[in-house]
């Protein structure tokens, strides 16, 4: 944790009055509880290559026929 960060943020709450020093405190509770959890690349790598070559090149011709036009007039 970098100290400096929350030395400025506490010399900053001082000069908030309390109402608004407890909406710092529930924001950053409410961060804290939603920060993303992940899995490491590194676990994910036992996957590489589950789906067959053929698979990955249909998907991808049909992300590039489908994904990859504008329709003008669709708005």
């Amino acid at each position: 944790m970098d100290t400096l960060i929350v030395d400025k943020v506490i010399e900053q709450m001082k000069n908030l009055p309390q109402e608004l020093q407890w909406r710092v405190l529930e924001f950053t509770r409410a961060l804290a509880v939603s920060t993303p959890q992940g899995i490491a690349g590194v676990q994910l790598l036992r996957f590489a290559g589950a789906i067959p070559q053929a698979d990955v090149k249909a998907m991808k011709e049909t992300i590039e026929q489908g994904c990859e036009q504008v329709d003008s007039n669709e708005w």
